[in-house]
């Protein structure tokens, strides 16, 4: 059965959940807030392939008694297909005081384990999608009043746009500004400028994904945002490595299925959702034959960075703009 977040209250009786989706941070703070605060210290942890690796003593932890685990809640992690089986075996048990919530990324319409949970009257799947710039400005308002400061709409909108879509982002900046705060009754744009990191929620794979993409603003403003060392500069131009031999491999499946759609869907490993434009927009850009260029380009750029270490981001970056122009 399908239901939405707000629905939780309602529907309290009800012993294994499906929590699906991109928004990672609105899944901890529902899991915190409905589920962790009734079981206290019973509350056992797992990721699917640990469930696997010891399959009867899962069993053994979820259906046996004791006098002092009259409560149980069992988190399962990286959630899939493969687990599927084992709810159907679970919901025919007598779980009385216990709760089972899964936890899985992007599910797809297709997919067994989301179906399942869909489908069945007596499981619940709830989907949890990107956050609005709106929710995360809300967020953040409601955060500084109740901290009773005062702050300018051009910070909270600098705040929101660092979060970059995500609630756990937001959280992170929220909390790194609350250990600054102390008996702090106003906060400046500079300040804000200075406690928020980018590098924490701009990752590499965003600055590849996007010069990649030819969006060059987007690529120039991670690059302004970010203090990044000569070791980063290895890393980064070993991910534009692997992210051109991943976008060879979607050429040349695409020349095989015809579906643009189809080829970004099936493609291993999973390309996730929230990137799936930006990978499109690479896939039409980019040629095979000038693909397979830009490789030899990076190998080039990789043996001049080690050998000129002093001026590795000088020799990225240059690569980066001429890459993204």
């Amino acid at each position: 059965m399908i239901l939405k977040t707000q629905d939780l209250d309602r529907n309290v009786d009800y012993k294994i959940f499906l929590f699906h989706g991109i928004n990672e941070g609105l899944k901890e703070e529902i899991l915190n807030k409905k589920f962790k605060s009734a079981f206290k210290e019973n509350i056992y942890t797992y990721y699917e392939k640990e469930v696997f690796s010891d399959i009867e003593n899962f069993y053994n932890q979820i259906l046996s008694k004791s006098f002092f685990e009259k409560n149980k809640l069992i988190i399962i992690k990286e959630a899939s297909d493969k687990i599927k089986s084992e709810i159907e075996i679970l919901k025919e048990k007598k779980l009385d005081d216990i709760k089972i919530v899964l936890i899985s990324n992007i599910l797809d319409k297709k997919s067994k384990l989301r179906n399942l949970f869909e489908k069945d009257k007596d499981l619940i799947s709830i989907a949890f999608y990107s956050d609005s710039n709106q929710t995360l400005t809300t967020i953040t308002k409601s955060f500084f009043l109740r901290k009773k400061i005062s702050i300018s709409q051009e910070s909270i909108d600098l705040i929101v746009n660092r979060a970059n879509g995500e609630r756990k982002s937001l959280n992170k900046e929220l909390t790194k500004i609350e250990s600054f705060l102390l008996n702090k009754k106003k906060l400046t744009i500079e300040e804000i400028h200075v406690l928020t990191n980018l590098s924490e929620n701009y990752s590499i794979n965003e600055l590849v994904d996007n010069c990649l993409g030819k969006n060059k603003n987007k690529t120039i403003y991670i690059l302004n945002e970010n203090n990044f060392s000569f070791e980063d500069a290895i890393i980064i131009i070993r991910t534009f490595l692997v992210k051109t031999k991943r976008l060879i491999k979607l050429k040349q499946n695409l020349k095989v299925n015809k579906n643009i759609d189809h080829t970004i869907m099936n493609f291993k490993p999973q390309i996730f959702w929230k990137d799936k434009e930006l990978v499109k927009k690479q896939i039409k850009i980019w040629t095979l034959d000038r693909t397979y260029k830009l490789i030899e380009e990076i190998n080039r750029i990789e043996l001049n960075i080690k050998k000129n270490s002093v001026n590795s981001l000088n020799i990225l970056f240059d690569f980066i703009l001429d890459t993204s122009n």
